[in-house]
């Protein structure tokens, strides 16, 4: 049985079927909301829509995250790479559909302006990819840590008894602090492999007899050390 290795082609048509997704309806989630389970708090009109638009916005965040790793898994050079930010794209599906879903159960709608916020976030990973993985993934650990600290303010802000958006909004503050982590390891192995590939091209053979294998702290920040060896 042959494995057919998806096209940039491929790869940009799936990313359209993920746009429609996001952007015209409410996309499944692999995984129950978190929400479930959990009575609807007694809110007041106030209260009501005060939380509808916190969960409006954090909705369109997750329309821009889902954008964001399919434009930069769509150019993605390394496939190790690209599987990682197709899982973390994933894993925001979730996050949007339980947004949409609470958004519903609040009497409230997405924003009108998902379409445009879509396209922009999308360009904005296809131009990271295009930069180089290392400095992609390095994108990834970026955003999640704004993610973060944006879901953290929006937990302060949301009326005390909501504990039905509160549920939504901490299981997906704690999965983007689990992505960060993923996406600076990933970092780390593309950039030692981006280094060994780069002391292949320069290093065409190595006589053992003179060889010097020397350790060096690597150039970027968090990655891990590697080793280089130079020939005399």
């Amino acid at each position: 049985m042959s494995i057919r290795h998806l096209s940039r082609l491929d790869r940009l048509l799936m990313a359209g079927e993920r746009a429609l997704e996001a952007i015209a309806g409410t996309p499944p989630a692999t995984r129950p909301s978190p929400a479930a389970g959990i009575a609807e708090s007694d809110l007041d009109e106030t209260e009501r829509r005060h939380a509808a638009g916190l969960m409006r916005v954090n909705h369109t965040g997750e329309v821009c995250a889902q954008a964001l790793y399919v434009g930069q898994a769509a150019l993605a050079r390394d496939a190790d790479n690209r599987e990682h930010l197709l899982h973390a794209a994933s894993e925001e599906t979730d996050h949007l559909a339980w947004c949409a879903e609470r958004l519903q159960q609040l009497r409230s709608r997405p924003s009108l302006l998902n379409p445009l916020w879509y396209a922009g976030s999308y360009a904005i990973g296809a131009a990271a990819a295009l930069a180089g993985d290392p400095l992609s993934l390095g994108f990834v650990v970026e955003t999640e840590r704004q993610v973060e600290t944006h879901l953290a303010e929006h937990l302060e802000k949301l009326p005390p008894q909501d504990a039905r958006s509160r549920a939504v909004l901490t299981t997906s503050r704690s999965r983007a602090a689990a992505r960060r982590h993923r996406a600076a390891i990933s970092a780390a192995a593309v950039d030692a492999r981006e280094l060994d590939a780069d002391e292949d091209r320069r290093l065409p053979h190595l006589n053992p007899h003179h060889a010097l294998i020397q350790r060096h702290s690597s150039p970027h920040d968090g990655f891990l050390p590697y080793i280089r060896i130079p020939v005399r």
